[in-house]
């Protein structure tokens, strides 16, 4: 089962918008040393619906050669169309990852039932298991428990990230069962959502904070309010702070503070507006995230 502190990496460019591997590795890197379970590549805040085909394929493949088996690879591969997300999930299946994280078709508004067929294609055509991704604030449409259900019940889809309201849960493992891997996509709820049952957190916020994300994965998964909640608390002006524009932008702001990746962001994204520098940077230093050069 998937579980624990996983990371939703952003995908490091320099000013001109080129992918830097470079950076990538040290961003691999930084993980590794935190001790981060999995790492997400080309996911949403990856600015996967920035990127080509060919640099979609090339970006999860050298993820896969330089973590080296250190450290799990989940390739994002969704998009709204079943068919692009065919192509492109069959293209990285080659490829030594874990699994596949699938956003919901956004913008076009599938019915539950095109959801199901959609998903259970991809999960037909690929080796690896599938993970669902529903996150109704970015696609405009939401994964409902008894979808979720429906489509826990194909043996290539192993879990969800939930990026919707903290009360699903229960419906959610009720339609689900226990061995289908619940994990959270919101870091402000990710501790609640963990010590009522969920298996893990997919964070934005490990970008950044990767260490103090594991001690908060570990201390939630085995049922310790007390030092989960410790753990959480000094993180969460840094969970807020991270979404006062749209991510990735102020997480990759941050990563670029910290020194382990180039400032880059592609259109129609652009950096950070300077009057939020500030508060970025505060939550950062209260959660321990000091920047490595200026």
């Amino acid at each position: 089962m998937f579980s624990g502190s996983m990371v939703a990496v952003v995908t490091p460019m320099a000013h001109d918008g080129a992918i830097d591997y470079a950076d990538l590795a040290n961003l691999v890197d930084f993980h590794v040393r935190a001790g981060t379970q999995y790492l997400v590549v080309a996911g949403t805040t990856g600015e996967s619906a920035t990127l080509t085909h060919e640099e979609h394929v090339e970006l999860i493949e050298r993820a896969c050669e330089i973590a080296a088996g250190r450290i799990p690879i989940i390739a994002g591969t969704g998009s709204n169309s079943t068919a692009q997300t065919l192509a492109l999930s069959r293209a990285v299946d080659r490829f030594p990852v874990a699994g596949f994280l699938v956003v919901t078709p956004y913008y076009n508004k599938p019915t539950q039932e095109g959801m199901v067929r959609h998903f259970s294609l991809v999960a037909d055509a690929v080796e690896r298991p599938v993970i669902l991704y529903n996150v109704p604030s970015r696609t405009g449409v939401k994964l409902e428990p008894e979808t979720v259900g429906r489509l826990s019940r194909h043996g290539n889809i192993a879990g969800l990230k939930d990026a919707a309201e903290l009360e699903r849960l229960p419906r959610l493992r009720d339609a689900c069962g226990p061995d289908f891997a619940l994990l959270s996509g919101e870091d402000g709820t990710a501790c609640e959502f963990m010590l009522r049952g969920g298996n893990g957190v997919i964070s934005v916020t490990a970008n950044v904070v990767p260490a103090a994300m594991r001690r908060l994965c570990d201390a939630a998964l085995r049922g310790d309010r007390a030092a989960a909640e410790a753990a959480d608390a000094p993180l969460r002006d840094l969970h807020a702070a991270l979404f006062l524009e749209s991510n990735p932008i102020p997480v990759k702001w941050a990563v670029h503070r910290l020194g382990l990746a180039g400032p880059g962001i592609r259109l129609p994204l652009t950096p950070l507006s300077p009057v939020h520098h500030d508060a970025v940077a505060a939550a950062m230093a209260k959660a321990g995230a000091e920047p490595l050069s200026s």
